[in-house]
């Protein structure tokens, strides 16, 4: 048993979004106890420690104890293409900078490299879990898989299936039966590993896969199908579903129109629900459920967001790329009032922050920018939420971690404001205006340096060599 001794910050329980305020913990003097099987404890204010734990080992931090970030949709070939200036909004992007330098990891050398810049990078901003949209190359997952254990992170990843594209893509493109046997191998080969073995549950392993389809413009309607076909089999091993959703609506041209004209749907949304025939008919089986998470909804209709709360399905929000490629806001109030799952995603390589604390600064500032009635103050203690077990619950995990429940997983970061110039100071400051005070100027101020260590299952990762 070891017992970390600072401030306790999580959310508990397992409230709604709405509830993220009254379920907020803030202990100054808090304990979190971690027992050998990494899981916690005791978690809570220091004074009141069991007797029981009173002689065990104790680690006086001084810093802030918070649950792991928990990242729901960034990009590993993207890893080294942060703030490349593309000359336009999404899909001039990703023809002119993002697919060239994504065909770059078919060197399963220069693969490798980026596998263990992004694990590093993980562990400098405390991500403990991720949902990793992955390369098109099999060597290259087996790198970002192989690198992820190796240090002791999570991991969700899929291979990014491409059957149509530009010329540009062309390196990235297999065909319809490629894309379904490569997905078949590689769930085969990682979905549900611990470190060097399978684990007793390949829905709670470190290690996971997701069916990942770029979007609905790189793909088919018999992609579609057969990616249908293919979940309704490994749905119950626990393999999820990852896919962008309504990133870009510029007219006549932009994401959202060209999927619906090229479909002939209604919606985005209906390509992933089977009914990627004209008119929205039915097509096949559903892509959407519990472990099925939409990167930005920036766009959605009504009717889409009641779909996605129905089915289970979560988004993955990310402002900082939205403003990066100018997509739009989500409209905050509408999305949340939906009822579905909204967890923070940093899209690495369009987002430019790979901190979630950095990403959350931005959903505030957004979202705070909104026109009229639609402007939001959101609550400090739902920025938390936001960034740790809304995430854990997106990535149906939220039994296991996200936050210091007993029993649960002890994946935590400590935040140390002294190792970050000037931060401590302010943080003295923050803390006289109460407990949503100092979390709020913690989110908004932090910064990789602040991080001074990184646990999972009780275990601290050690980043690898570049």
């Amino acid at each position: 048993m070891t017992i970390y001794r600072g401030h306790l910050l999580h959310v508990s329980g397992s409230p709604s979004l709405d509830g993220a305020a009254d379920a907020l913990v803030s202990e100054p003097d808090g304990a979190l106890a971690v027992d050998a099987s990494g899981r916690i404890a005791y978690a809570g204010a220091w004074a009141l420690l069991p007797a029981s734990l009173a002689d065990q080992e104790v680690v006086l931090t001084g810093a802030c104890l918070l649950p792991g970030f928990v990242d729901t949709h960034l990009h590993l070939p993207q890893t080294l293409t942060t703030d490349q200036f593309g000359g336009g909004e999404l899909l001039e992007w990703l023809e002119r900078r993002v697919f060239p330098a994504e065909s770059r990891l078919a060197d399963p050398v220069f693969a490798d490299l980026v596998a263990a810049e992004f694990v590093r990078r993980r562990i400098s901003a405390g991500t403990t879990s991720a949902l990793v949209f992955g390369s098109a190359f099999p060597e290259a997952q087996d790198a970002l898989f192989t690198r992820t254990l190796d240090a002791g992170l999570r991991v969700v990843s899929g291979r990014g299936i491409q059957t149509v594209g530009p010329p540009s893509a062309a390196a990235l493109i297999t065909s319809e039966d490629a894309a379904i046997g490569l997905a078949r191998d590689e769930i085969a080969r990682w979905h549900g590993r611990d470190a060097g073995e399978a684990a007793s549950d390949p829905r709670t392993a470190l290690a996971q896969v997701a069916l990942v389809p770029r979007f609905s413009l790189s793909v088919t309607r018999e992609t579609l199908g057969r990616l249908g076909d293919l979940y309704a089999d490994v749905r119950g091993d626990g393999v999820y579903f990852h896919s962008h959703l309504n990133e870009n609506d510029r007219p006549g041209d932009g994401e959202i129109a060209s999927v619906r004209e090229r479909y002939g749907v209604d919606t985005y949304l209906d390509t992933y629900d089977g009914r990627c025939l004209p008119g929205s008919r039915t097509s096949g089986d559903s892509l959407l459920g519990r472990r099925s998470i939409l990167a930005h909804a920036v766009h959605c209709t009504d009717r889409e967001l009641h779909r996605l709360a129905e089915t289970g399905s979560s988004i993955a929000h990310c402002p900082t790329s939205q403003l990066f490629l100018g997509s739009g806001t989500m409209p905050w109030q509408r999305t949340a009032a939906s009822g579905t799952t909204i967890a923070i995603g940093t899209d690495i390589g369009a987002g430019d922050e790979w901190l979630i604390p950095r990403v959350l600064n931005d959903c505030f500032k957004v979202h705070m920018s909104e026109p009229g009635d639609s402007s939001t103050a959101i609550d400090p203690a739902q920025l938390l939420f936001l960034g740790t077990l809304a995430g854990a619950r997106a990535l149906d995990q939220e039994q296991h971690f996200g936050n210091f429940d007993t029993g649960k997983d002890a994946d935590f970061v400590i935040v140390d404001p002294s190792a970050q110039p000037g931060f401590a100071l302010a943080m003295e400051v923050a803390a006289d205006g109460g407990p949503r005070s100092h979390l709020f100027s913690l989110l908004m101020g932090m910064r990789e340096a602040s991080i001074t260590g990184v646990f999972v299952r009780g275990r601290q990762v050690v980043a690898p060599e570049v």
